[in-house]
Formats: structure tokens, C-alpha cells, sequence
């Protein structure tokens, strides 16, 4: 006789990736990922300089706002935004723009109108090409002053000869200027050929120059000695010097087109004016001038 034995189901739960699962691990990836980001773009921001990221923030700056207090600018356009809009129906303003006016009248106006709006659309276009060329000016020069600055930093031969480079901004541009030190000056005495020390700097400095679109002037100055007799003057000195400077500059590929002067200033113009004898005041000068690019010969007609 068969004996009913009970039927017993076993129920066996799988568990993965622990009590709460492993939708952790991806929320926590995100939340890493998204810390790193925002650490690199703190990195960033704190390694750039102000020009730059004044040029980077016109960059994308939108190109027209609209000045309308309306809707009628975007896609909810319409009188329930204000007074008028591409939905109107049928204000007394919008009535009035449309009613037609006498021949003559109609003429005057749109005469008035057509000089009033070209004069003021010219001039405010003129106005503000200036002033994004002139941003664009000055973030390229900070980027050239930067990008000489690291190179002096970065090759061992030129990190030992930054203190003989005084780079500013001024009114006329950016200005690079090579001084002698005591004992190590960029020409041996009375000669116009830059030694070797000078060859690498002017080098680095043409290299960069040529980068650019703006016109150089190369200025040689020496400081108040007088020349022994015989010996060739301080304005003759100063004008060799730069004009030495200059066939090194070209050797680095900056057209003759770019060259907007070259000129010695003997001892006229002292970088230490309480001391005119010092030897830092024994300097070339090399300004990247403020001014529109200049076109070169091939494209002049």
C-alpha cells in the first residue's frame, strides 16, 4: 500500500552583487567622472590668463540678442509676452504701422529712415569690429608673451638667459627688448654681430613673431659712452646692431613685408635714465605694432 508523501518546493532566491545590488557602482562612477571634470575645468581656468579667457568668452558669445520685450523673438511669440508680437491681433500700434501714408510723406520718411539707420548701423559696425579686432589683438599678444615665456622656461639654453628679456605691453604694442647684463652683454664690444647668446634669443623671439600678422620694428640701442677715436659713432653702432638683428630675424622666417622699421637709437633713449652709462641700457628693441594685419605684395594690385 503507497504511502502519499508530501510534495515539498524549494525556493532558492540569487542574489548579485550584494544586499543593494550593483546599481551603485554606476551612480558612483558618474558622481567620480563628474568631480574630475569640474577639478580639471578649476585647473584650467586657474592656468589661463584673464585676455584669454576674455577671448574664449567672446568666442561664444551669441553673435545678436534680440531687444525685444516680446515673445515674438523665439517660439512662444505673442501679445500674452507684451504689447506686440508675431501673434497680435490687431493692436492700435501695429494698425497704425500699417496704414498707408501720402506719396510724399511716405517718401520723406523712408528717406529719413534709410540715411538715419545706414549711419548708425555703419557706425556701430565700425565700432564694434574695432573693438573685437582690438580684443583679438591683445589676447594674441598675451598668447606670444606666454608662449615666450614658456620657452624660456622649457630649453635649457634659453632658461638661463631670461634675465635678459623684459617683455611688456605698451600703447605702440608688444615690446621685447634684449638687454645686456654686466659682463654678459648680446655684442661683443664695438662689434655689430650679435654673439651667440643673442642669436638664440632673437631666434626665439622671430619664431614667434612670424606667428603673428602685425608689422615689427627693430630698434639697436647703445648706452652714453663715447666711442674711442676712429671708431665707428653710437648712432652708426645702434643702426648695425639692428640691422643684424634683423637678417637673424628674417633667417627665422618673418617676411620682409612685416618689417615697418628698422632704426638706431644710440644712446637717445635710456632704459635707466639716472644712469646712462649702465650696461642695460646696451639693449635691441622689437615691438609687435598695434595695427590692422598688412597685406602682402603678392595680394596688393
Amino acid at each position: 500500500m503507497a504511502t502519499n508523501r508530501p510534495i515539498i518546493i524549494k525556493k532558492i532566491k540569487k542574489v548579485s552583487g550584494g544586499h543593494h545590488g550593483g546599481a551603485w557602482k554606476v551612480a558612483y562612477a558618474d558622481f567620480v567622472t563628474a568631480m574630475m571634470a569640474f577639478f580639471l575645468m578649476l585647473w584650467l581656468i586657474n592656468n589661463t590668463e584673464p585676455e584669454q579667457r576674455q577671448g574664449i568668452a567672446d568666442y561664444f558669445a551669441p553673435a545678436s540678442v534680440s531687444q525685444s520685450m516680446s515673445g515674438s523673438g523665439g517660439v512662444l511669440g505673442g501679445t500674452s509676452f507684451g504689447q506686440e508680437g508675431s501673434r497680435s491681433s490687431g493692436t492700435a500700434s501695429i494698425v497704425d504701422r500699417l496704414a498707408p501714408s501720402p506719396a510724399e510723406e511716405q517718401r520723406d520718411q523712408q528717406e529719413t529712415s534709410s540715411s538715419g539707420s545706414v549711419g548708425e548701423e555703419t557706425e556701430l559696425s565700425l565700432g564694434a569690429l574695432a573693438t573685437a579686432m582690438s580684443r583679438r589683438e591683445t589676447a594674441e599678444f598675451a598668447s606670444a608673451e606666454q608662449s615666450l615665456r614658456q620657452a624660456l622656461q622649457d630649453m635649457p639654453e634659453l632658461a638661463e638667459l631670461s634675465n635678459h628679456v623684459l617683455i611688456e605691453m605698451t600703447e605702440e604694442g608688444l615690446r621685447i627688448q634684449l638687454i645686456d647684463q654686466e659682463g654678459r652683454p648680446m655684442f661683443n664690444p664695438g662689434s655689430t654681430e650679435p654673439n651667440e647668446r643673442a642669436r638664440i634669443l632673437l631666434r626665439a623671439v622671430g619664431e614667434i613673431a612670424a606667428r603673428l600678422p602685425n608689422r615689427v620694428t627693430i630698434s639697436g640701442h647703445t648706452d652714453s659712452s663715447p666711442t674711442p677715436p676712429g671708431a665707428p659713432t653710437n648712432w652708426k653702432l645702434s643702426s648695425d646692431r639692428a640691422n643684424s638683428a634683423l637678417r637673424v630675424l628674417a633667417g627665422t622666417g618673418l617676411p620682409d613685408h612685416r618689417i615697418a622699421e628698422v632704426r638706431g637709437r644710440a644712446g637717445a633713449e635710456p632704459l635707466y635714465p639716472d644712469d646712462p652709462y649702465l650696461a642695460g641700457n646696451r639693449r635691441l628693441s622689437i615691438t609687435l605694432l598695434r595695427e590692422a594685419p598688412v597685406v602682402p605684395p603678392e595680394h596688393m594690385r
